[in-house]
């Protein structure tokens, strides 16, 4: 089968590969749409903490696809072991022997893919594929709005206007605050806002007195913006990379005088993933909008060169993989 395979990091091409080979509770899945991220192009260059990395690997860690009974599934990106502490907490993401989908094991992009079937969740029939496909950041920042807990009626504001972002401010909704702002660098995002449901988009106005803040953008200056944005007792939510080898200086003295919370959030967990299914198929998260690019797996090279050069309003880009 062909599969999009990074052999080592700075090498990126299709491949003719072997198909995958269920094992114990596994199945076979066949891939119809894939998300590709920023996270994959620091896959591709080298630049992912290798703990979290095990080349050659074949990429896509968001995806939806088919089961054998040709049902419409997503599937969870990490392969928990479920019998360590963390996992019997319902913290998978968390769990003792790290492995993930795209990272340590073959991703999504290929022609096939095995995955435990205890990971898969189901999309209801009449789903557009679109609205599946991103399940897996969704997830991500479902568990990290589980973690804030923002109460109703919450000033809330997301710095960064990328998918992480868009997803945050759509999804910071289902908490029912009084008011979602996003802020981010480029103005051709803001129809992608309204879509997202933003009751403000910010590019260069200074912003504060926000009972949670949603630090998406994974740069020093949106980490600095997102610290002075949130009120004095605020909780401040960390989901932007800022890459493996950048410190950011932090003011002690004024984190504690202002009596902030201040969390990262790490990747998903089956509840988050169960979470956001049951959103999607009641139609309650439809980011279908969100997909503004689409590439066939051949044009992989253009897919990449558009996740690195954004350009015009730039949502999640995906690949379509051929069946049959």
């Amino acid at each position: 089968m062909r599969a999009l395979r990074i052999p080592h990091p700075g090498t990126l091409h299709l491949a003719e590969v072997a198909e995958p080979v269920a094992g114990p509770g596994e199945e076979i899945f066949r891939p119809q749409l894939v998300g590709l991220c920023g996270t994959d192009l620091d896959l591709i260059d080298g630049l992912v903490d290798p703990a979290f990395v095990r080349y050659p690997l074949t990429l896509g860690h968001e995806w939806v696809g088919l089961d054998p009974a040709g049902r419409t599934v997503v599937t969870e990106g990490l392969i928990p072991c479920g019998t360590c502490v963390r996992c019997a907490e319902g913290r998978e993401n968390l769990c003792a022997t790290y492995a993930e989908l795209g990272f340590t094991r073959d991703g999504a992009a290929a022609s096939a893919v095995a995955v435990p079937r205890s990971l898969a969740h189901e999309i209801a029939p009449g789903i557009d594929p679109l609205a599946a496909v991103i399940a897996e950041p969704a997830s991500v920042v479902y568990r990290a709005m589980e973690r804030a807990i923002p109460a109703p009626g919450a000033r809330i504001l997301v710095i960064g206007d990328g998918t992480i972002g868009l997803l945050a401010a759509a999804l910071a909704r289902v908490w029912d605050p009084e008011r979602v702002d996003l802020r981010g660098l480029r103005t051709e995002q803001a129809i992608l806002a309204e879509h997202a449901g933003v009751d403000r988009f910010l590019t260069r106005r200074a912003a504060k007195g926000y009972d949670l803040v949603i630090e998406a953008s994974g740069s020093p200056a949106g980490v600095a913006a997102a610290i002075a944005a949130t009120r004095r007792g605020g909780t401040l939510a960390l989901l932007g990379y800022l890459g493996r080898d950048v410190r950011f200086p932090l003011d002690v003295d004024a984190l504690i005088n202002a009596d902030l919370t201040v969390l990262g959030s790490f990747a998903s967990t089956s509840a988050s993933w169960r979470s956001v299914v049951e959103l999607i198929n009641a139609g309650t998260l439809d980011a279908g909008w969100l997909v503004t690019h689409r590439f066939a797996l051949t044009d992989y090279v253009a897919a990449v060169d558009a996740l690195r050069h954004p350009g015009g309003a730039r949502g999640k880009i995906v690949l379509e993989i051929p069946q049959g």
